[in-house]
């Protein structure tokens, strides 16, 4: 076992031990914000398979997030009122049911970054994020014109949806049922990377025309990992809605797409447990930071500033580094 893998089993142990500390000692409200570093590090563990080891800088990741979200909401909500969800071809009813809400979110996030990617891929670089940006701005600006599902004003379905065996309404228990998660996209992106996927990717991100040269289509590789990129931070969505049962076109927005960005790059861009390390660095400093001010991003900023400079391998880069030189 390396140093590396060591690191990683270490940072998940670590959040996982925070959350159960924290429900021993009554402190719902830290158990909650542990679920919600889970869900971000899911998220960031969809992108960083798209960003870090594809190459791929998308800003429009806050799409499939949204879409994840929508179709909880919508599910759940049309459950609630006992109305079909639609009606034809064939009838879809609503439904609380999370490992049926689920596949679907992950299904609808899949194929808009089907459809996103296949368009995006054509360009490159400065003009690769652009395109992703701007499918994503277009999505956020229709869910804002949707008066049937709150328009601007959002989206509340005030249930939690149910998972069989468990309480979703108990602190720790969603919190565990976003951690296993976690820990499967985990083990999930470590046998991808791994595998002769995973390393055709990683070929294609260091040198295009070496992977043609030798028989490899870039495109379609790159295009089947921001559809499986996409389809985890779908199920992070769907997962954040039902946190807060309640969804919005904030969840669609650049800012989103910034936040789930900054995560990665925090923990370390390529890394496995980057996104985890950075989610849960983004949320501590939230809590403690945003009581002092409302400005709490700039000092973020500065932060993300100083990695930037000083720890382009973020922060799993720089303990890496350091635990070399033990």
């Amino acid at each position: 076992m390396n140093r590396d893998t060591i690191l990683n089993i270490t940072i998940f142990g670590a959040l996982v031990a925070t959350a159960l500390l924290a429900h021993v000692a009554g402190q719902g409200f830290t158990v909650t914000l542990a679920t919600k570093a889970a869900i971000f590090a899911l998220a960031g563990v969809g992108l960083n398979l798209a960003l870090g080891y594809g190459g791929l800088v998308s800003f429009g990741h806050a799409a499939f997030f949204g879409i994840g979200g929508y179709v909880t909401g919508i599910f759940a909500s049309h459950a609630a009122a006992g109305t079909p969800v639609l009606t034809l071809p064939f009838t879809v009813m609503g439904s609380t049911d999370m490992l049926g809400i689920w596949p679907v979110a992950m299904a609808a996030a899949g194929l808009a970054a089907l459809a996103i990617g296949a368009l995006s891929l054509r360009t490159s670089g400065v003009y690769f994020i652009m395109v992703t940006l701007a499918f994503a701005q277009m999505l956020y600006y229709f869910a804002i014109s949707w008066p049937r599902y709150g328009g601007e004003d959002g989206l509340s379905f005030y249930t939690r949806n149910n998972f069989p065996g468990l309480n979703p309404f108990s602190p720790l228990h969603y919190f565990a049922i976003c951690a296993t998660l976690l820990g499967l996209a985990l083990i999930f992106t470590a046998v991808v990377t791994q595998s002769r996927f995973g390393l055709a990717l990683q070929a294609a991100r260091q040198n295009s025309q070496r992977t043609v040269a030798v028989g490899i289509r870039p495109y379609a590789i790159r295009l089947t990992a921001f559809v499986l990129s996409g389809m985890i931070v779908g199920l992070a969505g769907a997962l954040y809605a039902d946190l807060n049962r309640f969804v919005s076109p904030a969840m669609l927005s650049w800012h989103m797409s910034g936040e789930i960005m900054v995560f990665v790059i925090l923990g370390g861009v390529g890394r496995l447990c980057g996104p985890v390390a950075g989610a849960a660095i983004f949320i501590l400093l939230e809590h403690l930071l945003g009581g002092i001010s409302d400005y709490w991003q700039a000092l973020l900023g500065l932060l993300l500033l100083g990695i930037v400079l000083f720890a382009p391998g973020g922060v799993l880069g720089l303990l890496s580094r350091r635990g070399r030189h033990v």
